[in-house]
Order: structure tokens, then C-alpha cells, then sequence
């Protein structure tokens, strides 16, 4: 297809233009385009207008492509926090936690991350890659169109590595947009001889400048926990990768307090989790420009709190919502159907959560031209057989796209 056509149109389509980055959102604030339509030029959207006067005023050259569904279209996904690079799953776990069994005891009997760890390694390049692959085409299948990808189960440099190349391998051959994230700082692995700081200090010594030098990634995580690292032991590690000129973002407060003050104090551009986070947590997020990430399928896998988005909404911080999808706490990798229950137990609006799995969840990955159905933004866009937007989020997932469109071109037709 030509990447210069108009498309439309549309009963409802939704802008999300002039919403606030920071903030609680109502319905009502929404720009709803009824009989709307794109002007794609270039992979870009060139105009956003009424499908009738945009077809009379473009020039008769140019191609249109008509929707003959009952349509919606909003602007495609971004699924700001995953962990989709592993191998193996852990289904005894959930069995295991579900029966009462403590973390502890999991992990003794021989489950927890490093079992992950050790089916991941057991992987090579070329498996993890097609792994990364399936799972971000099941994410694109339900409008996703922009993906970050964390390592973390490799943790040590050659596998680190191993699977940051895999990431950098799917990326290349998906028609989604994967970001990498280096997420070696998960926890300090097993089979290490020797001290939390002296793990990170071999990481930072070691692994950073090959990341740069192969241009795998631009983005450092780290798990600021009582089981993982202190806030005392990570600073150094993550002084040293804002020095590098690394983007910074970080597993805080899913257990415990103090990660979410780290990611204020580096400026991070995201604190995800938050489950544990208190008032004067949400104050101090909303002071900020950290994005706060809610992970709702995790407090579903686990049995914990949600984070407080509520509060953090109206305190006026910015709230992004994402899958976690990992084999351990949130296996679920389902956007709309665990963003919607996180809407149900927090009380938010449609306008928040459309916000958070868009152009605030592109906030949260350092990007400005997604999210959005605006001229000079990325023609990413989704479109939904049904006749109001609010079906969406009300359906809990069940409404599945029938057309994803990345970068002007039609990736996902049902």
C-alpha cells in the first residue's frame, strides 16, 4: 500500500490530544471525532479531521482506504513494562503460592526467579529470540504496538548479553517497535561469589560499555527491594549508568518503601510497581516527573494490594499502566483485561486508562511521537468493530482489535 492514503471513516474516533501528561482525567475531557479520519503521509499522521471534509479538501489523487465497519479508532498501545524474554514458566509456583506456600519455601523448592533463570539460560540466542517474537505478536493482536522488553534472567554478562542480542534480534525482524531495558540488577544471582556491590560493580564495569558499543539498549532497571537490592547498594550502580548517559527506571515499592525515593532522586523516568507506596510516597511521586507505572496483573498473581492509582492520580502524578508479563507474578499478558480490573478495584476513568496504556506509558520509555492521534505523530493506530469507545474497557478484554496499524502500514488484520 501507498504510506500516503486517507482512512475512514470512523463512528468515533479518539484523539486523546491536549490530555495532560500529569493528572486525574474525566471522561468528558476526551476529544471524540464522530465520523472521523486520518490523513497518513509518510508513516505520519499528516491531519486528523471529519472524514467528509478531509475527503473533499485532499486531493482526488490520493488514496483512501474506507472502513465499512461500525468502527473506533484510537491511538495503538505501549506497553511500557514486560519481561517477556524468559524460558520455561512457572505454573508450579502459582500452584504452590495459591496453596499458601511463603515465597520463601518456593524459592527452596526450587522455584522463584532463579528457576527462570536457569530454564533461560538453558536457552539459546536464536530460541529466546523466536520466544520474544511469539509473545510480542500476541501483544500486537491486542493493539500493542510498542513493547518493552526487560532482560533480568540471565544475570551474569555473557548471558545478560545473550539476551539483550535476542531483544535486539526480534526487534529487527518484528513489525512492533521492542525497547530494550537492562534489567541485570533483578537480583544478585546465585552462582556469584561474592558480595550484592560487587556484583553490580562488575555489571557496571563490564557490561555497560558493551551495551553501548552494540547499541543493545538505552535504558538501566534495577529491583530496589529487600529481597533484591537495598537503596543504599543500588545508588552507585545506577549514578554510574545516568553517567553513561543511560535512561533510568526501577521496580520500587512492591514490598517495601524507599525505591520510589530513589527513582525521584536520579530522576528517573519511571517507578513502577508501587503497590507498597504510602502517602507521602504519592506526594512525592506527584512532585516529581516520574511516571508511575501500575502493574495490576501482578497484584492479581500475587495476592497483594494495587497500586494506589487513585491516589496517585489525583495527588497529580502521571500513571502509566502495563502488563509485567513475566512467567512468575503476572503471567496474565493481557493489557485491556487486567488495566480494566485495576479501573474496577481503583475507581479510574475510561480517559485514565486510555491515557496510561498510550501517551503516558510513551512518557514512561522517553517517547514523544506515539500515542497520540495528532499531525506529526507516528500513524499507529487501532481500530475495534463496535459502536462506542467505552465497549473497550467495559468488555474486559474480550473486544479484541480487528485492524492494528503501525507506522501507516495495516500489521494485524483479524
Amino acid at each position: 500500500m501507498d504510506n500516503t492514503f486517507l482512512i475512514g471513516p470512523f463512528k468515533q474516533l479518539l484523539t486523546l490530544q491536549n490530555l495532560p501528561i500529569k493528572g486525574a482525567l474525566r471522561d468528558d475531557d476526551l476529544e471524540i471525532l464522530d465520523n472521523g479520519g486520518l490523513y497518513i503521509k509518510n508513516g505520519l499522521i499528516e491531519e486528523v479531521g471529519n472524514w467528509g471534509v478531509l475527503n473533499q479538501t485532499l486531493s482526488p489523487d490520493i488514496q483512501r482506504v474506507a472502513i465499512d465497519e461500525n468502527s473506533i479508532c484510537l491511538p495503538s498501545y505501549i506497553d511500557c513494562h514486560t519481561h517477556i524474554a524468559f524460558g520455561g514458566n512457572r505454573a508450579n509456583d502459582f500452584a504452590m503460592r495459591n496453596a499458601g506456600r511463603s515465597y520463601l519455601e518456593i524459592a527452596e523448592s526450587g522455584g522463584g526467579i532463579w528457576s527462570t533463570v536457569q530454564h533461560t539460560r538453558a536457552c539459546s540466542q536464536e530460541e529466546q529470540t523466536q520466544l520474544i517474537l511469539e509473545r510480542a505478536y500476541q501483544l500486537l493482536q491486542q493493539g500493542i504496538t510498542t513493547i518493552e522488553v526487560k532482560s533480568g534472567y540471565g544475570l551474569s554478562i555473557e548471558e545478560e548479553l545473550k539476551t539483550l542480542r535476542a531483544v535486539q534480534k526480534a526487534h529487527q525482524r518484528s513489525s512492533v517497535d521492542l525497547i530494550a531495558t537492562c534489567l541485570a540488577a533483578h537480583i544478585k544471582p546465585k552462582d556469584f561469589d561474592g558480595t550484592s556491590e560487587q556484583y553490580l560493580q562488575k555489571i557496571a564495569h563490564v557490561l555497560f560499555p558493551i551495551l553501548q558499543a552494540e547499541n543493545l539498549c538505552h535504558r538501566i532497571d534495577a529491583f530496589v527491594e529487600k529481597s533484591a537490592f537495598s537503596a543504599q547498594e543500588i545508588l552507585p550502580y545506577l549514578q554510574k549508568a545516568k553517567v553513561l548517559g543511560f535512561d533510568i527506571t526501577l521496580h520500587a515499592d512492591q514490598f517495601t518503601t524507599s525505591g520510589s525515593q530513589v527513582a525521584i532522586n536520579l530522576g528517573a523516568l519511571s517507578a513502577d510497581h508501587l503497590e507498597a507506596s504510602g502517602d507521602i510516597e504519592i506526594q512525592n511521586l506527584a512532585n516529581s516527573n516520574v511516571v508511575a507505572v501500575a502493574l495490576p496483573a501482578a497484584s492479581l498473581g500475587l495476592g497483594c494490594d494495587f497500586t494506589p492509582a487513585r491516589k496517585l492520580l489525583d495527588a497529580g502524578a502521571s500513571l502509566a499502566i502495563a502488563t509485567d508479563w513475566n512467567p512468575g507474578s503476572a503471567p496474565m499478558g493481557q493489557l485491556i483485561a487486567s488495566a480494566s480490573i485495576l479501573a474496577t478495584m481503583q475507581k479510574l476513568s475510561n480517559a485514565e486508562i486510555l491515557a496510561g496504556i498510550t501517551f503516558r506509558a510513551a512518557k514512561a520509555l522517553g517517547l514523544a511521537d506515539r500515542g497520540r492521534l495528532q499531525k506529526g505523530y507516528l500513524a499507529d493506530f487501532v481500530l475495534y468493530q463496535t459502536n462506542h469507545y467505552q465497549q473497550i474497557i467495559y468488555q474486559q478484554g474480550r473486544l479484541q482489535p480487528f485492524e492494528v496499524w503501525k507506522n501507516g502500514q495495516r500489521i494485524f488484520n483479524k
